[in-house]
């Protein structure tokens, strides 16, 4: 019996890591959902006006509310979405007040790519946001070509001549109908830890059963 007792001990141990990890990997799961609804309680909150200090830490997400003028100009970042495919956003100056910001207006297919834009006075409800889209494999900006592979607000403000301050639309008033607004949401925040704890668990369940069979095959063994 003695010489069954380090590789149970062995199986015991390691499903027993395994399982942990699995726990730790709900525990995770748990706070990344209270996370999650912090965030859409915030971008869901009541609308204000612009900040005047600006702090992305504290301001992320936070909804606003503007009064002004779309003004001419238009910037095209790379985009998909599930239900029409490649696109683009749409990205404008606004001015409010004394103020001139970056607006991303929304999605338009690739075949309206070229169509007339809407510029004067309008109405916005949004959220502040300040992207984090460019990895190393992010192409580089074709400025000349107005293709834009992430919303990289510091180079787009100084093309639009703009606040390097960015307000992605929830409505717009009036619209445009070239274009959908997509408004900031949780969707693009990634949320795996309950594929990561199933990995864990299911990987316990295959050291046991690795243990079990070692331990049976070592007896078939001695008993020959």
């Amino acid at each position: 019996m003695s010489r069954y007792l380090a590789p149970l001990l062995f199986g015991l141990i390691g499903a027993g890591i395994l399982c942990w990890l699995g726990v730790w990997q709900l525990q995770r799961l748990d706070w990344k959902e209270g996370v999650l609804a912090d965030i859409e309680a915030r971008i869901h909150g009541a609308p204000q006006p612009l900040p005047v200090m600006i702090s992305p830490e504290e301001q992320r997400y936070q909804p606003v509310a503007l009064e002004g003028e779309i003004l001419p100009g238009v910037l095209r970042v790379l985009v998909s979405t599930r239900s029409e495919g490649a696109g683009y956003r749409i990205v404008s100056p606004f001015r409010s007040g004394d103020r001139v910001v970056l607006l991303d207006r929304g999605y338009t297919p690739t075949r309206l790519k070229d169509a007339d834009r809407y510029t004067g006075p309008a109405t916005i409800t949004g959220n502040l946001h300040w992207t984090d889209e460019r990895t190393s494999s992010t192409p580089e900006n074709d400025i000349d070509g107005n293709i834009w592979f992430a919303r990289d607000i510091a180079p787009m403000s100084e093309v639009l001549d703009t606040e390097p301050l960015l307000v992605v639309a929830r409505e717009v008033s009036p619209g445009d109908p070239t274009i959908e607004p997509l408004p900031v949401d949780t969707a693009g925040i990634p949320n795996d830890h309950l594929q990561y704890a199933g990995t864990w668990f299911s990987l316990a369940v295959a050291w046991l059963v690795m243990t079990a069979y070692y331990i049976v095959r070592q007896r078939k063994t001695g008993e020959t």
